[in-house]
């Protein structure tokens, strides 16, 4: 289900709850959002469709991967850039890491781990920040 964009900073600001199997529904409604919304946006946390848990989508290129109970294990090579938000108005500077690593349960709810560079790491970085209740 395609699911409106919150816009709402204290709400958004609250950091979310952990994800249980009985959330996979979250992942589709942010499927569906994030393919709505493609022209403007490469990943959400589902706080940004007005659900507090901890569920996020990235796009890698050609497809999209939902991550529940994503977890930050390694990062490297510190950058500023400047990122923007469907939720937030305008562009704001901050700084991400060139190289991650996370760890998360897929739509199966089998555990994963991913190594990230470049622009997914930024998208997923983006999204683990609004878990944590921190806007850019």
């Amino acid at each position: 289900m395609v699911r409106k964009i919150i816009k709402d900073t204290f709400f958004l600001s609250r950091k979310s709850e952990p994800a249980t199997r009985e959330d996979l529904n979250i992942g589709i409604d942010l499927k569906d959002t994030l393919a709505a919304n493609r022209e403007a946006c490469v990943g959400m946390a589902a706080n940004m469709i007005g659900i507090r848990k901890r569920v996020i989508i990235i796009n890698m290129g050609v497809f999209d991967i939902v991550m529940f109970n994503p977890v930050l294990l390694k990062k490297d090579t510190p950058y500023e850039t400047e990122e923007g938000c469907l939720s937030l108005e305008g562009v704001r500077r901050t700084v991400r890491y060139q190289n991650i690593e996370v760890e998360y349960y897929d739509m199966n709810w089998k555990k994963q781990r991913q190594k990230l560079s470049g622009w997914t790491a930024q998208i997923c970085q983006h999204e683990l920040d609004h878990l944590e209740g921190i806007l850019i």
